[in-house]
């Protein structure tokens, strides 16, 4: 029985020519991976953007966590993919070569190591700014998964990154040449499972889930990043489960199907221990930026410190109200013991007159 599998992109690179040669070079490359990798980031900054704006951060934030985030974010990718990867580079194998671990244009970017160091650029980012972290997550979660939806398609054109054989309708077809990092006996099927897909869709309901509840619950405290985190956790290791390119494994599962258990158990301990309610920053008259809760946010409006005078007077009302209704107060006291010798005077008064 024929089967109208997903087809594959006969390419993932184009050569755009040169009018002129420059130092020998007479056409640029252009790669399909890196194309989707930069949708992404241009699609998750605008989100961010958006919803920083919404929080009362200065307009194009985005580009000073953007400067310190991607590149922290691609460094630790691929410092997470060869880790988990490391024979294609630096094994004994005939094709193994150490210097292909800086091609990052031909794929490997480790989604957990990516979101851990670019996770530290935005902190970086966030103290020079003396902007809270935890807003900047917060800001970030759904624009996160939705640019990892768009990049999983660089995996589509570079054919890899696939499950094992089956004979689905929404099986892929896998050239030969793209099955090599594959177990023998998995080689030579008519279509696999194209794993990338499925976390392209799981992603992309994160993304839909998290504004969701957002606008519902108005998380702050970086909860909704611990939301993205247990979800991509959640996925990963079902998609994981169905990969069947080489990796390293430990006690039966694969190191990235451990790392998503890490991520699921410490979003849950997180969303268990930490509380908070979304804030936001009001400039003063100096552009100053203040952290106020989301109930008394106003956006275009100048935050205002609030008159020491006033909270004085109010703190003093709020004493003479307390002591005029305490039961101990010495003055009660003082009119609850004369009250009854007022009473018999007035009785002897009145016996003296009659």
């Amino acid at each position: 029985m024929d089967y109208a599998y997903i087809p594959s992109p006969p390419k993932s690179e184009w050569d755009i020519p040169l009018p002129f040669s420059i130092l020998g070079v007479d056409h640029i490359p252009i790669r399909a991976y890196a194309l989707c990798i930069i949708a992404g980031i241009i699609v998750a900054c605008w989100i961010t953007e958006a919803r920083l704006r919404k929080r009362g951060a200065p307009r194009g934030f985005i580009f000073d966590l953007a400067i310190w985030a991607v590149p922290f974010g691609i460094i630790g990718g691929r410092i997470y993919h060869l880790i988990t990867s490391p024979d294609a580079y630096f094994g004994s194998g005939p094709d193994a070569n150490p210097w292909n671990a800086f091609a990052i244009w031909n794929g490997g970017l480790g989604i957990p190591g990516a979101v851990l160091l670019g996770g530290v650029g935005v902190w970086i980012a966030c103290r020079l700014a003396k902007v809270p972290f935890s807003m900047v997550a917060d800001s970030l979660a759904p624009g996160l998964p939705l640019a990892q939806a768009i990049g999983r398609l660089g995996n589509w054109f570079n054919q890899e990154l696939f499950g094992k054989p089956t004979t689905h309708w929404w099986g892929l077809k896998i050239d030969p040449i793209h099955q090599t990092d594959i177990p023998g006996q998995f080689t030579g099927a008519a279509a696999y499972e194209p794993t990338f897909l499925y976390e392209l869709i799981w992603d992309a309901g994160i993304a839909g889930l998290i504004l969701w509840l957002d606008r519902r619950f108005k998380f702050g405290a970086g909860r909704a990043f611990a939301i993205y985190v247990l979800c991509y956790g959640v996925g990963r290791f079902i998609v994981e489960s169905r990969r069947i390119d080489i990796a390293h494994a430990f006690l039966g599962l694969r190191v990235n199907e451990w790392m998503s258990v890490a991520m699921v158990v410490g979003a849950i301990i997180y969303l268990i221990r930490v509380q908070g309610k979304r804030q936001a920053l009001m400039p003063d008259a100096d552009g100053t930026l203040h952290l106020v809760d989301w109930e008394q946010y106003r956006p275009g409006k100048e935050w205002t410190a609030p008159d020491t005078e006033d909270a004085a007077a109010a703190d003093t009302d709020a004493d003479t109200d307390e002591n005029a209704e305490s039961p101990t107060d010495p003055d009660d006291d003082a009119d609850a013991d004369e009250a009854p010798a007022d009473a018999e005077s007035e009785a002897v008064a009145d016996d003296a007159k009659k």
